[in-house]
């Protein structure tokens, strides 16, 4: 009996324990009702700054946190990074090279490159802001979303929808003024859509699956920054 109750708990799924009721319209909904939104915030070097550089990001960034009258989390991923490919892109770009000196000196980049990986691991760092509306669309109806479309009356169904547009219009204002204050640090931040968080939730809970996003699909920003 014993046995039995463990097996069934081994084999819960990862999702059962996860506080997500759905995914919709960039937006995660969480089992009480709340909202999050998630930005893609892009790093920067901070050590090759000069001095007034760095004061200045510094300056901005307390100004940032200060301008803030919620709870924000702040995420950083860090994954070994795949760069077989883009070593054998420029293998082909160095054989299709007429330029003799453009040539060597790909070649040369090639062999550095191969080197520097067989000597340290190259990380990509991702990091995101999760910004949350604590504001339940719906409290009185604990696990409301759950049964959303299956089978409530019609009016209660259009008043949860009705709640939720609210809730994320709020939630889409905050974004927006977010994003402003992070430009102001010299960042740029983009909102994950849909599929995105999706993807982040799935590779956060494996680990081998593959790169959290695809930066072209994030306004082509630069998200991270390669570290040995």
């Amino acid at each position: 009996m014993d046995m039995q109750k463990k097996n069934k708990q081994v084999g819960k799924s990862t999702q059962s324990f996860l506080r997500i009721a759905e995914i919709k319209n960039d937006t995660v909904v969480l089992d009480d009702g709340t909202l999050r939104a998630i930005l893609a915030v892009a790093s920067t070097n901070f050590d090759l700054k000069s001095q007034e550089e760095q004061e200045a990001i510094i300056f901005n960034y307390q100004r940032f946190l200060n301008s803030l009258d919620f709870s924000v989390q702040i995420l950083m991923q860090s994954r070994k990074m795949e760069v077989g490919s883009y070593v054998e892109k420029l293998k082909k770009i160095a054989e299709k090279q007429t330029n003799e000196l453009l040539r060597v000196q790909t070649v040369e980049y090639v062999e550095f490159i191969s080197r520097l990986i067989e000597n340290a691991s190259i990380m990509n760092k991702n990091f995101y802001l999760i910004v949350p509306l604590g504001k339940s669309i719906s409290p009185s109806v604990p696990g409301f979303l759950s049964r959303l479309f299956g089978g409530g009356k019609t009016k209660e169904a259009a008043e949860r929808i009705e709640n939720f547009e609210k809730a994320k219009q709020e939630l889409d204002t905050r974004i927006l003024s977010m994003s402003s204050s992070i430009s102001s640090v010299g960042l740029q931040a983009v909102r994950l859509k849909t599929e995105e968080i999706i993807q982040l939730y799935y590779n956060s809970y494996n680990f081998e699956s593959g790169p959290v996003i695809d930066p072209k699909s994030l306004a082509e920003i630069k998200l991270a920054e390669p570290q040995p």
